[in-house]
């Protein structure tokens, strides 16, 4: 099949594609994205001690701080959806970039922990818009062989983000000086801002609205390698039917999207009730109740075990996603992160009855030792699965004239969860304690292991016009077995 806009067309030759220069920008979209998306993730984790210090502030106020940014991100997510659809991919990246700069610096400038939430929130909506525009634009930009590597990438930048958080928390953490680490966000902001400017909308969008000439002279430009005229008509009469009236957001939940729906929702929350959002934002905390007890001990084991360990995890997904597929991906990191999660349960089960009052002198205790790398391994379980995977999926799932608005339901779904699990995690330790939160977490991943079983079929090198053929499956996935394509 030939390669097109977001995919590749029905009925044609696929083409290997080169990845000319503006290919490569659409990378750097992607990536920038996901950086500014990272960044913000792990800054917190080392400025809340300061923030604590500075403003005086209790568990309550603290969770508010940490989590309050998801709520934006959710709303965000929502609103992203018909942006992305009304005004297009490129003009929502970009407001994406201004909200998280002014964002940025009102919490680096602010006088109280009001304005300091404040800022948290447009940071978080900032977050939600490119968290939906921003893999959108790679998917439907990216030629069907690159299409899971280019939606890899964006959380593989993630994961950058989060290690360059975690740097610049060890550098910084003994200097007290919070306000440097939230404010440094705004420099992917500004970068994102500048490298959109020029860049075209997806051809898929510009079809979406009638621009059938812009559409061919975006693909020109970005796969200059392709007929663009030819693999535009292709598209065209493909989706011609699907795209004859406006898209509607009860659309989004007819029985028609049902069953894509659900799957793209399934895969968000279960992305974050396994925990990643919790240990990311409270790893200090969590290695200091591990034995870690300076604070530039727990940085270190912050930086090195958790924001390390995910780039590098992360390459394994960016590299074989198109290759192995997508649910070998997930399933196999569900087993490692499900054994990581329990062995943490355990350790801390051990180090709640022991006497710790040793640690300090000389260090982390062998339970505590044995939490770090119970963490590497959900760490990099989590990266190559469902980190990156999931919003490969989300993004190839649904059809084009309601993809903008599904991907931003789904995406909320991501934030709502995100939010629920690092608004409640110290107060659920605080109740159940360390031991029965990582269970709870281990039970969660072996839910998320027997849906996406049943429940998610295999998208791998199939065009976005193919994908929605499986949907008219009553078991999609029992067919593909029965294929022999699982």
């Amino acid at each position: 099949m030939a390669d097109e806009a977001n995919g590749t067309a029905v009925g044609a030759t696929q083409a290997k594609p080169k990845m000319g220069k503006w290919l490569l920008l659409v990378g750097a979209v992607i990536m920038l994205s996901g950086l500014l998306f990272g960044y913000d993730q792990g800054v917190i984790a080392g400025a809340l001690d300061g923030i604590q210090k500075t403003f005086n502030t209790d568990t309550a106020m603290i969770q508010i701080i940490t989590s309050w940014v998801t709520l934006g991100a959710l709303v965000g997510a929502l609103v992203a959806g018909t942006l992305a659809d009304k005004i297009g991919r490129r003009l929502t990246i970009l407001l994406a970039a201004i909200l998280f700069v002014i964002g940025a610096l009102l919490e680096s400038l602010a006088p109280g922990t009001t304005i300091l939430v404040i800022g948290r929130l447009v940071v978080g909506f900032g977050v939600g818009v490119a968290s939906v525009a921003a893999p959108l634009y790679a998917a439907e930009q990216a030629p069907t062989r690159l299409r899971g590597r280019f939606v890899s990438i964006y959380q593989l930048a993630i994961t950058i983000g989060i290690f360059v958080a975690y740097l610049v928390n060890q550098a910084l953490i003994s200097n007290d000086t919070w306000r440097v680490m939230l404010g440094i966000s705004a420099v992917p902001a500004v970068l994102l801002f500048l490298v959109m400017l020029p860049m075209p909308d997806s051809p898929r969008w510009f079809l979406k609205v009638g621009r059938k000439d812009d559409a061919v002279k975006a693909l020109s430009k970005v796969r200059p390698d392709v007929d663009a005229a030819a693999e535009i008509n292709e598209i065209e009469e493909a989706s011609r039917e699907e795209d004859e009236s406006p898209s509607t957001w009860g659309e989004v939940f007819s029985k028609k999207l049902r069953k894509p729906l659900m799957v793209g929702i399934g895969l968000a929350v279960f992305q974050q009730i396994t925990g990643i959002n919790a240990i990311i934002y409270y790893a200090n905390k969590i290695f200091a109740q591990a034995g870690f007890i300076t604070p530039e001990g727990q940085a270190a084991a912050t930086t090195w075990a958790i924001g390390a360990v995910n780039v590098l995890a992360t390459l394994i997904a960016v590299v074989y996603v198109d290759r192995f597929g997508r649910r070998p991906l997930l399933l196999a990191g569900l087993v490692g992160m499900t054994l990581s999660l329990t062995t943490v349960g355990v350790t801390f089960h051990f180090m709640d009855k022991a006497d710790t009052s040793g640690a300090g002198a000389g260090g982390p205790t062998t339970a505590g030792l044995i939490t770090l790398v119970a963490l590497v391994v959900f760490i990099a379980s989590f990266a190559f699965s469902l980190g990156p995977v999931v919003w490969t999926v989300i993004n190839e799932i649904f059809p084009n004239r309601v993809r903008g608005r599904a991907v931003a339901v789904a995406t909320a779904f991501n934030w709502g969860s995100a939010w629920l699990v690092s608004q409640f995690f110290l107060t659920l330790i605080e109740s159940i304690g360390n031991s029965a939160t990582f269970y709870l977490f281990a039970f969660f991943a072996v839910l998320a292991y027997i849906w996406i079983w049943k429940r998610v079929p295999e998208t791998k090198g199939r065009t976005f016009e193919e994908i929605q053929m499986i949907w008219e499956d009553d078991d999609p996935v029992q067919s593909q077995r029965d294929a022999g394509t699982l």
